[in-house]
């Protein structure tokens, strides 16, 4: 009896603590909770980390981009004037060679054989006109008689002179100092007239050719510098002068074609490259210029992300650019900054306007190359 009455009141004495704990828990920690949240709200979220550059004034000359294409001082595909057999080959394929170096022989056993008939001819043709020559005088020869041998000898010497050029055609010499490309004919191969035996070509200096529209014909003088860009070396710039233009418009494109000298003395560039070319004028502009990286690129129009000071740190604005000319990775900014003023240059996808930022130690992906 005793034990069945105490068991009930200790149920009672742990509810009644239980809800004097859920009471007075509730009363004592809704205001710190309130407080913390009421905090938070108005401390807002962390400030995003930012990398910032700032608006550059630089001096830019003026300059007039065109695309075009590398072409060789002197470049021929080699070819054999007569037929023949080849009998020698005197060079390797990619072989730089020089003016005059003897290339292929053909066979000339048959013109050679020829030859000496030829030549004996015109020996007798010598001894007839030299015995006419001296009758003459005598009157024991007539004046036709004379001529005949005269004319005989002649014939001898033209004969004899035209089988000897004929055996000089069958050896094949270079006509310039140049490179050689790949061997197309083998010993022992019959080579009709004309075939080709390999490519040769002067590889400095070298001709940039491109065309630029014929508003810019005033500006266009002999002698202005260019730079020529390739793809095989995308980061390097190969410079030259304009040595030539074409005294006529192209009536097609309404375009002039220029020619630029490089002198390519490493030989790095190649006959039939794709040639960026930017021709350099003589004239210098002042120009406000940030990294590529800073401008948020649009079809509604160009933005950069403005840093303001204020008591509460840096704040981010957005700002409407107008941008121009691109060069090396930097851009030019025509309108909406001035000299001197910062913007964020790395990390705007996060931003929006009004924004806390902190500037971070590193800089911009397209300035970490410049930095020291």
């Amino acid at each position: 009896m005793t034990t069945a009455f105490k068991h009930p009141l200790r149920k009672r004495l742990i509810y009644v603590s239980l809800a004097l704990i859920l009471i007075f828990g509730t009363l004592f920690g809704w205001k710190p909770f309130s407080l913390w949240r009421s905090s938070s709200q108005m401390m807002g979220p962390p400030p995003a980390v930012v990398a910032v550059t700032q608006v550059r004034e630089e001096s830019w000359r003026p300059e007039l981009g065109a695309v075009g294409s590398l072409v060789a001082a002197e470049g021929i595909a080699l070819s054999n004037e007569v037929a023949g057999v080849v009998s020698a080959i005197h060079f390797e394929s990619g072989q730089e060679i020089k003016r005059g170096q003897p290339l292929i022989t053909l066979d000339a056993t048959a013109d050679r054989a020829e030859l000496k008939g030829l030549q004996a001819a015109k020996r007798l043709a010598e001894l007839k006109y030299e015995r006419a020559a001296r009758l003459l005088p005598e009157r024991s020869m007539s004046q036709a008689d004379y001529d005949e041998a005269r004319a005989v000898l002649d014939g001898a010497e033209a004969a004899v002179a035209a089988k000897q050029a004929l055996i000089g055609k069958k050896l094949i010499s270079a006509p310039f100092d140049g490179v050689l490309g790949i061997r197309q004919v083998d010993l022992g191969q019959y080579l009709p007239a004309g075939t080709a035996i390999v490519p040769l070509q002067s590889l400095s200096p070298i001709y940039a050719d491109f065309s630029l529209p014929e508003r810019h014909l005033a500006l266009l003088r002999t002698g202005q510098s260019v730079k020529v860009g390739v793809q095989a070396y995308p980061d390097e710039g190969f410079e030259g002068a304009v040595t030539a233009l074409n005294p006529g418009i192209d009536r097609g494109t309404r375009s002039i074609r220029l020619r630029a000298t490089l002198a390519n003395r490493d030989r790095r560039l190649r006959p039939g490259m794709f040639a960026e070319v930017r021709l350099l004028l003589p004239e210098q502009k002042p120009v406000l210029t940030l990294p590529d990286t800073a401008i948020t690129f649009n079809p509604y129009g160009d933005s950069v992300f403005l840093i303001l000071e204020g008591k509460e740190g840096l704040r981010v604005q957005r700002k409407q650019v107008k941008s121009g000319e691109v060069r090396q990775g930097r851009v030019a900014i025509l309108e909406g900054l001035a000299a001197g003023e910062q913007v964020v240059s790395a990390g705007q996808v996060k931003l929006r306007n009004g924004m806390r930022v902190v500037t971070g130690d590193k800089p911009a992906p397209g300035e970490r190359q410049s930095s020291p």
